[in-house]
């Protein structure tokens, strides 16, 4: 299987005014603490997040780039100074950006990358040969651990494609559903890592065809087993198989948004467990407050507000979330009681926090107009007639903006009505019932006079003898088919 690697693109999404747009502010009006938010993340993760935030916003550039030079020293991965570096410089070429140059705030550990250089050549060595000696004396678990082993090395090493390679190969030598199951874990956190979101459900669907078994194999030992211990061990059994499963959850949302599915992204998120049954997948891939800002943008660009309601606030788990990023909870109790200029207020103040993660980036631009656009549908529903200027009071814009944004609606066809322009009126559309269901009736009487007259005319061609049958072999092989399906 081929994959693509995905760097750090700007969405397709997103268009051109947008993505010129990318650079982000910091500042009173749009906070951002990097020190607090980097401390989250641990790795390689930590690592793109900072090329990240030295992409999006130019104030922070220095400050991030003396950290992602700090991480660097904490992996494998010596070529990750040049990619470090490449990042600053596109933003330092900007005309309207001003920074100091990268020797003016850090330098590169020459030392220390011809050290790692050499560990990773002496290492790679080591377990290409051990690999070899397994092959050679045909022990399959022997060949799996050091495919798997081989995989790990490349991936510290920051060769995807090899370790993508390795690990798939190990496929070959699993003699355990369990041992599927860890090959595909470890696929997951490598695709996650490069953001390659199309290939996360294929390997989804194999890591649960793989729990389904080891579960049903886990519960038919307990079964066999009469002392004790055997009863004890189905609760430890289901807390593995919930961890996995909290994984699984996060990484289809991960597809779904990818793909711009927000509703099922929401979905997902909003059935992930606890932090606990993430694992190490916490730090090391995502952090808390990721779900709390994931799930509430995506539920509130697609979600009806009963479900809002329910499926979120009512989230005891999801609760927890929300608490590592408190605005969230304002945000939420903004909508649900429409003070939808407090919405749109919140969502542009923090905006700079969603454009500086990785995986939401390419959609915090529509994901902002859908809560924009729902908000304004919510607003009009109760009203008959209303003012634009009362809308624009209520949302914060002028009224030519308001005109402009009821306007789009009505042509998507998200709201019913028209507007005036001279008077600056919203007028909903006056729906005729009694007129929509004479003319739903009407359709149905013609549609069974229509199939009324095919059969007559059917009735008529066999009485006169004017259908032509098929062979008697035909015919015989129909009947044999029609008792096969019956059976």
């Amino acid at each position: 299987m081929e994959i693509d690697y995905i760097e750090n693109e700007i969405s397709l999404l997103q268009p051109p005014a947008v993505q010129r747009k990318r650079i982000r502010p910091v500042d009173d009006a749009h906070p951002f603490d990097l020190d607090a938010y980097i401390s989250g993340y641990s790795g390689r993760t930590a690592f793109d997040r900072l090329v990240h935030i030295i992409s999006t916003c130019p104030t922070l550039a220095p400050q991030a780039l003396k950290l992602a030079f700090a991480q660097i020293e904490e992996l494998r991965d010596p070529t990750l100074y040049q990619t470090a570096m490449n990042a600053y410089d596109v933003v330092a070429d900007l005309p309207e950006v001003q920074l100091p140059s990268i020797g003016d705030v850090c330098s590169v550990n020459t030392v220390w990358c011809e050290e790692v250089a050499k560990k990773n050549q002496a290492e790679k060595t080591k377990l290409e040969v051990e690999l070899k000696t397994y092959s050679n004396n045909m022990i399959k678990e022997s060949i799996r651990m050091g495919h798997r082993d081989l995989g790990d090395f490349y991936r510290a090493a920051g060769d995807y494609t090899q370790a993508l390679k390795h690990y798939t190969k190990s496929r070959e030598f699993c003699s355990t559903s369990q041992h599927v199951l860890d090959m595909c874990l470890s696929v997951l956190e490598l695709v996650i890592e490069q953001r390659n979101y199309a290939h996360i459900s294929s390997y989804v669907f194999k890591a649960e065809g793989a729990l389904d078994t080891a579960s049903a194999a886990a519960a038919s030992n307990a079964a066999a087993g009469s002392n004790s211990s055997s009863v004890a061990a189905p609760p430890k059994k289901s807390a593995e198989r919930d961890q996995v499963q909290s994984k699984l959850d996060f990484a289809m949302a991960l597809f779904h948004l990818g793909q711009a599915n927000y509703e099922k992204a929401a979905h997902f998120l909003l059935k992930i467990g606890s932090s606990d049954s993430l694992g190490d997948w916490i730090g090391k891939l995502v952090a808390p407050g990721d779900f709390a800002v994931y799930g509430t943008l995506c539920a509130l660009a697609s979600m009806s507000r009963s479900a809002i309601k329910s499926q979120l606030t009512g989230n005891a788990i999801f609760s927890v979330y929300i608490e590592q990023e408190p605005y969230v909870r304002d945000l939420i109790q903004s909508y649900l009681s429409s003070d939808f200029k407090n919405v749109l207020e919140l969502l542009e103040r923090y905006s700079t926090r969603h454009y500086v993660d990785i995986h939401l980036y390419p959609h915090v631009y529509d994901l902002t107009n859908l809560i924009r656009n729902v908000a304004v549908v919510l607003y009009f529903q109760p009203f008959q007639t209303i003012r634009l200027d009362r809308m624009s009071a209520a949302f914060g814009w002028t009224v030519e903006e308001v005109e402009k944004e009821v306007v789009a609606l009505i042509q998507s066809g998200q709201i019913q009505g028209r507007v005036d322009s001279q008077n600056k009126i919203l007028k909903a559309r006056k729906v005729d019932h009694r007129a929509e269901l004479f003319a739903h009736a009407m359709k149905t009487a013609a549609e069974i006079q229509s199939t009324n007259r095919k059969l007559l005319l059917r009735m008529r061609l066999q009485q006169a003898d004017l259908v032509v049958k098929p062979p008697k072999s035909r015919r015989e092989q129909d009947r044999a088919g029609e008792l096969l399906q019956g059976d």
